[in-house]
């Protein structure tokens, strides 16, 4: 009989967890800067070049194809929620789009030898049981001999071509809405630590594992432009690619930023993640007014399976946030605006 594997955290067998084991994005663009990322086809309606959540591809007038990626190492302990967890960060991209998730494809891998084939199962029960309440059943996938555990999926929608949340759509005079708090990045750090209070962790796990459902509907609606999700860049990596896209400025009130009362805690006593000064570094050069070294950890925080951010028009703004509350998503906030200019993120 074999000898029973050592109970180890999965937390420990990985050197990052959740969206914050993304390469930062000026290290990600320096890659990717010999590339063609562009690649003009007709059909192709959002490929790499748009810096969006997930390509788009117009199979006719009335479809278009929504497929994306996602998966990261452990971010919590319990295998279970750790697959649920994945499974609603990769199927984020899909809402963030608006559209509606109809399959995906299963990533894993694993270190063998490592870690219990029962660990493995619990995994991919996590990810099963998410899919399937998002009505994209996993039809297959691959897997791997891996040195950290990776889990995630691939996640492939439809939606309209001429409804889709781009967030290049972003326009003048529009309002920005944040779906969910900031702070998992944070809560996760403390978890590593093993600081994180029991009620802290149920905060992490019921945000990390609700799905982004509000982007579906709301590109049914008219005066709904723009969405992203915010995942590993943080919120202000993720509003600059929004001003880059849309061509415009994007303002964010900083007071009105929901973060999670936990999280903040943690902040005011030094924790945070690294990959949260690599975000401040990578987007610095499109970031004005005045932030304290607290105001850049929490707005740079990697968020896994993070809210959605939405531009719409302010008359709009109730009815998105009725939208957000009836999936819910009740703390979804008005954190700012777009205006006209030189595109960049200011805080105030």
């Amino acid at each position: 009989m074999a000898d029973a594997l050592p109970d180890l955290r999965l937390t420990s067998l990985a050197h990052g967890g959740g969206c914050g084991c993304k390469l930062a994005p000026n290290v990600l663009a320096d890659i990717l800067s010999e590339m063609p990322l562009a690649l003009g086809h007709a059909d192709l309606l959002v490929d790499a070049g748009k810096s969006d959540d997930a390509a788009v591809y117009r199979v006719n007038e009335t479809t278009a194809l929504v497929a994306t990626t996602d998966f990261f190492t452990p971010i919590v302990d319990d295998p279970h929620t750790f697959g649920r967890i994945a499974a609603t960060n990769a199927l984020s991209d899909v809402f963030a789009m608006g559209a509606k998730p109809i399959f995906c494809l299963a990533i894993v891998g694993m270190p063998i030898g490592k870690i219990a084939n029962e660990t493995i199962r619990a995994i991919l029960a996590g990810g099963r049981s998410v899919a399937e309440a998002a009505g994209a059943p996993i039809a297959g996938g691959h897997s791997i001999d891996a040195a950290e555990p990776i889990y995630g999926l691939v996640a492939l929608g439809i939606g309209h071509p001429d409804k889709l949340l781009l967030n290049s759509n972003a326009q003048a005079g529009d309002v920005l809405i944040l779906g969910k708090p900031l702070g998992i990045g944070i809560y996760s750090a403390a978890l590593k630590r093993e600081i994180l209070s029991p009620a802290q962790y149920e905060e992490m796990v019921a945000s990390t594992t609700r799905l982004n459902t509000p982007g579906t509907e709301l590109s049914d609606m008219k005066g709904v432009h723009a969405a992203t999700d915010v995942t590993g860049f943080g919120l202000l990596g993720h509003a600059s690619e929004m001003a880059r896209g849309a061509g415009v400025q994007i303002i964010i009130e900083k007071a009105e930023v929901p973060v999670f009362e936990g999280a903040r805690a943690h902040a005011e006593t030094g924790v945070k993640t690294g990959a949260s000064g690599r975000n401040w570094e990578s987007v610095s050069h499109m970031v004005s007014g005045t932030l304290t070294d607290m105001d850049k950890d929490l707005l740079c925080d990697p968020q896994t399976s993070g809210g959605l951010l939405v531009s719409c028009r302010p008359e709009k703004a109730d009815a998105v946030l009725d939208v957000f509350a009836r999936h819910g998503h009740a703390g979804a906030k008005i954190i700012g605006r777009v205006v006209s200019g030189t595109p960049e993120v200011k805080v105030e």
